[in-house]
């Protein structure tokens, strides 16, 4: 600060000519720089890296910067990778979660944020989760050594969990909790937007488009889906997370954080039409995905938010889309395709059924911890299955999804305590209700796909454990404005 200062009074005294020659010099030597940058790379990375510098600067001054920066690089930019190397390559999500860690950090420290961390009841069981993944990780040490890649997934997965640590201390007032529902909304809805219009988009200059982002860690090619990999069968939307599934899980957690505002009594967004619009977009993106364990998660969340008084007006539109996808001719061939998963008639299904049967007999062999993360004691033994639980069953055992369960429940029956306030605050009624129909779309969209646990879907695991740390601070803040009344009445 004393040097900011000398700075300023400098300026300030300096002769306008000498003043005039440093900031030419300045400017000759930037200009220099980016016409180099520009030579030296391609156009469109020199002006990323110049605007990405700007943007790491800005975010580097706000903790609340920080943090939605980091939502923004998961909605849009879930697995690009710096265009260079340290070592390892980062990606833009490492990089922005550790400039939010850093800043938040930094404020800790300085005494700019409360020394008192703020926790929840349910805080001991994360941490004992977290253990039990670290002594799993040290026992499938036996089986292999990790490789820099694991371990660096790894890594991220425990900052991942660890953020609900840190969101919950941070968060200390409804308004910043109820922003983060803006955030969501609009960087969900520029996902989905892209993702439509990549839909849309001949199918050549879609790959084309795509295949730019190669130089970000993206494939190179290849990137077009279609249902059963088979390019006869409807195209999947993917944007930018490349894979449908892991789009689907992304787009239905965020329109269950959204969906509550459409009828709340106090809106995030005054515009309630805008609000109607992004979910339109999100869903239309959602159903494109043909992902129907997220589709069918979306229903079983639109379900649990009409169930409360106030937004029963939700259950006129289930009823709609259900006559829709019922006589539509356009709905068909959607209908079929929950037909085949429930009959186990299509080979998406039969793969799955197959893969869970191996998963069971490797959990009948290591029941209790599992086999880590590092790799297999045989060659016949493969941990990755198409669900969340099985998945975790084969690395870290039935202890470990024991573990997470208990955490699981703490979480709902802590919101559930909270729920008696939060009912009757309409600033937090609605957040609290989406965030934790978010939650439930997590958890059961992940009975049939494994993106929220397998470590190199470092975007799908800390948006899990983003969720969870939203419905914890949801749930701590109505708790903390309970107290708070009924300590003025009893003055």
């Amino acid at each position: 600060m004393q040097s900011a200062n000398e700075l300023q009074r400098w300026v300030v005294k300096a002769d306008r000519r000498i003043y005039a020659l440093v900031v030419g010099i300045a400017v000759g030597i930037i200009g220099g720089l980016i016409g180099l940058l520009i030579v030296v790379a391609e156009p469109l990375i020199a002006v990323g890296l110049i605007f990405g510098t700007l943007a790491g600067l800005f975010i580097l001054t706000s903790v609340q910067a920080a943090l939605y920066a980091m939502i923004a690089v998961m909605a849009l930019l879930p697995f690009g990778t710096l265009p260079f190397r340290i070592g390892l390559t980062p990606t833009f999500l490492d990089a922005a979660m550790l400039a939010f860690l850093v800043v938040y950090l930094v404020q800790w420290m300085t005494g700019r944020r409360s020394r008192t961390i703020k926790l929840t009841p349910v805080h001991p069981f994360i941490g004992l989760y977290l253990g039990w993944l670290i002594f799993s990780f040290l026992l499938g040490l036996r089986y292999a050594l990790p490789t820099s890649t694991i371990a660096r997934q790894f890594a991220e997965t425990l900052l991942s969990i660890s953020l609900t640590f840190i969101l919950v201390d941070l968060l200390r007032d409804v308004k910043t909790l109820r922003r983060l529902v803006l955030v969501f909304m609009l960087c969900v809805g520029a996902q989905a937007l892209i993702a439509i219009i990549l839909y849309v988009m001949p199918n050549d200059l879609a790959e084309r488009t795509l295949v730019r982002l190669a130089r970000f860690g993206y494939p190179n090619g290849g990137v077009i889906r279609f249902i059963e990999d088979v390019a006869e069968n409807p195209e999947r939307a993917i944007g930018t997370w490349i894979d449908p599934n892991s789009l689907g899980g992304f787009l239905v957690i965020s329109a269950l954080i959204a969906a509550p505002q459409v009828f709340a009594r106090l809106p995030v967004l005054k515009w309630r039409w805008f609000t109607w619009v992004v979910l339109g977009v999100v869903v239309g993106a959602l159903l494109l995905t043909f992902s129907r364990a997220s589709a069918l998660a979306f229903g079983v969340g639109i379900f649990f938010i009409g169930a409360f008084k106030g937004y029963r007006r939700f259950w006129a539109l289930i009823v709609l889309g259900v006559v829709a996808i019922l006589l539509l001719p356009q709905t068909q061939g959607y209908l079929t395709r929950f037909i085949q998963a429930f009959t186990a008639q299509d080979l998406a299904t039969q793969m799955r059924i197959g893969e869970y049967g191996d998963a069971f007999e490797l959990i009948s062999q290591y029941p209790f911890t599992g086999i880590g993360f590092t790799g297999t004691p045989t060659a016949a033994l493969y941990t990755d299955v198409a669900s969340m639980y099985l998945i975790m069953a084969n690395q870290i055992g039935l202890t470990g999804v024991a573990f997470f369960a208990l955490l699981i429940v703490g979480v709902f029956v802590y919101g559930w305590r909270a729920w008696k306030v939060a009912r009757n605050n309409d600033d937090v009624r609605a957040i609290h209700i989406g965030y934790h129909a978010a939650l439930i779309g997590v958890l059961l969209n992940s009975t049939a796909d494994l993106y929220f646990f397998r470590l190199d879907f470092h975007a799908s695991i800390t948006l899990l454990w983003l969720v969870i740390a939203l419905c914890l601070t949801s749930s701590r803040l109505a708790l903390e404005r309970g107290d708070s009344l009924a300590s003025q009445v009893n003055r």
